[in-house]
């Protein structure tokens, strides 16, 4: 059938099981916008107030889905405003296919109006991306975007359509989605040999990240970690991917994650990494870092083996096949005497909590009673500071894909968006988002979508009035001078909803939290609260960056 340009993308999109997408028209996209208008019965389009807020929206729903998060922006300011949500998803593996407009062939590389190289700006931070600058390539190019955002180690890949190609005719044949196989890249003999190792371990410890919810091989860790009776960490993006209630459990590993995990990683004998890649928030000192252990990686990237540090064995491929053909390997075992060592540590965590005030609430406190009042399908949303290490380090994940936030790029301003495309792609289920004031600086603006859209997130400000994270770094490490993270901003949180169509309420001590956020969550419509909370409140533990465990911060000066 003849079609033009536009239509096929919106074909293309249908062919790949896309029924949302996330953006913000221009004139560059014209044609695509008018092609979503007629397709608007198979495809809805949320419009977002700010392109990066798509973008963010886009990373939300694949995370929360597993599908494939799908934005359009417009050429030029409309295209870079998408760059670091880009990144964002670059950096935690996320499947996003973002389209954007170009100037018509004619105008390329003429300075013209609302011309920018974006395929150029992004090559660092997708997997791939294109420039189709003939409709006849337009559709394959669609359907290689998808299978290489849903391949491997999953990521963002862009897609640039200059304005006469989307208004151009050709013909379209429509195409089943190919599917997708990650083989196993490593031999029976590497399984082998890691069995043996793990036979041999007294003293194991699972360190788990991200790949393991990207993968959907939360099921086969729970099986391989329950046989070989072995203490599981996790990376903040590895949250929800094992139980919290497990008793194998034991919390969050790095730089604020708790005493048990570093006394484990300093003192096991055996590391099995699945689906983690050793970050500098992790490991820290890398030369130091499981000193005493064997190291086991798993990952589906071969270029994540030895990339941070090296390791004595290696499987390489997807995890929830890796982790069945290691789990048949190896021998049922018991290390009783190794994770009673574990839990003994998790007693001994020095970190004194501050005691309640009439002038704030305790985040631990706000974050505990939403824990309580939420079920294990609602999802969780952060922004990037001290909020975030508090829900990393309090909220009791049960279930995958309930947890959104930016791990590897720390993306201020992330949360609104993410927020949004959780909402929209989980109806039914409750949306939170902790943010800071800091960050709630930055993308409040997102508020009119909520609105627009009746989303029914409570939106939870963690209000220190100040920018609490780079303020402890200040305390800690630049003598108390708090240049620029006290901004003295006046802002009322919750008139500012108001202002937006969004409820707002206060919190203003711990014995205004649960009446006030209980009546926020049994409502179904957006919430804003303003919380107060001391701009003294640190996120601790904390070893400091390049250090190990034995260089931990259980307290401040």
């Amino acid at each position: 059938m003849q079609l033009n340009g536009s239509e096929i993308i919106a074909e293309c999109l249908l062919e790949q099981g896309v029924d949302t997408v996330f953006g913000y028209p221009g004139g560059a996209v014209l044609n695509i916008y008018d092609a979503l208008y007629k397709y608007s019965d198979k495809i809805t389009h949320i419009l977002s107030s700010h392109e990066q807020g798509a973008a963010h929206a886009a990373d939300g729903y694949a995370r929360t889905t597993g599908k494939c998060g799908v934005v359009i922006a417009t050429s030029g300011p409309g295209a870079t405003n998408l760059v670091t949500g880009i990144a964002t998803a670059f950096m935690d593996s996320i499947p996003m296919v973002a389209i954007t407009g170009n100037v018509s062939n004619d105008l390329l590389a003429r300075d013209s109006f609302q011309e920018v190289d974006i395929t150029g700006i992004t090559l660092p931070i997708t997997k791939h991306n294109f420039i189709v600058k003939n409709v006849k390539d337009l559709a394959d190019v669609i359907r290689k975007a998808f299978r290489i955002a849903m391949s491997g180690r999953k990521g963002p890949v862009l897609i640039d359509i200059p304005k006469d190609v989307t208004g151009a005719v050709c013909e379209y044949t429509p195409e089943q989605p190919r599917l997708i196989e990650n083989p196993l890249g490593s031999e029976p003999s590497d399984f082998e040999a890691a069995a043996k190792a793990i036979a041999q371990a007294k003293r194991p410890m699972i360190y788990m990240g991200g790949g393991i919810v990207s993968a959907d091989a939360e099921q086969e860790l729970l099986a391989f970690a329950e046989k070989i009776d072995c203490p599981v960490a996790t990376s903040i993006m590895g949250l929800g991917g094992f139980p919290s209630s497990h008793r194998l459990f034991i919390g969050t590993i790095g730089m604020h994650g708790g005493y048990e995990t570093g006394k484990a990683t300093d003192n096991c004998d055996l590391i099995i990494a699945a689906g983690a890649r050793f970050s500098d928030r992790v490991a820290g000192d890398r030369e130091k870092f499981g000193k005493n252990a064997t190291i086991i990686q798993l990952d589906i990237d071969r270029a994540e083996i030895n990339k941070n540090v090296f390791v004595d064995y290696s499987l390489v491929g997807d995890l929830k096949d890796t982790l069945r053909c290691l789990t048949d390997a190896v021998e049922s075992t018991k290390h009783e005497e190794w994770n009673a060592q574990v839990s003994e540590w998790a007693k001994r965590s020095s970190v004194t909590e501050t005691p309640a005030s009439e002038d704030y609430a305790h985040p631990y406190h706000i974050i505990e009673t939403v824990n309580s009042i939420l079920s294990d399908d609602d999802i969780v949303v952060t922004d990037v500071g001290q909020h975030q290490m508090w829900v990393s380090q309090k909220y009791r994940f049960e279930k995958p894909r309930r947890w959104c936030t930016s791990g590897g790029l720390g993306t201020m301003g992330y949360g609104m968006g993410a927020a949004i495309g959780a909402a929209v792609a989980n109806p039914g289920k409750k949306v939170v988002l902790f943010t800071g004031d800091g960050s709630f600086h930055m993308n409040l603006n997102e508020l009119a979508t909520v609105c627009s859209y009746k989303l029914p997130i409570v939106v939870i400000v963690l209000n220190n009035k100040v920018l609490g994270m780079v303020r402890q770094w200040q305390k800690l490490f630049y003598g108390h001078r708090f240049s620029q993270t006290d901004p003295h901003r006046k802002t009322d949180f919750a008139a500012v909803a108001e202002a937006f169509g969004v409820k707002g309420m206060k919190i203003h001590n711990d014995s205004d939290a649960e009446a006030v956020l209980k009546e926020a969550l049994s409502q179904e419509l957006p919430v804003v609260i303003d919380c107060s909370i001391s701009p003294d409140e640190n996120v601790l533990p904390m070893i400091p960056p390049g250090k190990t465990v034995d260089d931990m911060i259980t307290e401040m000066e």
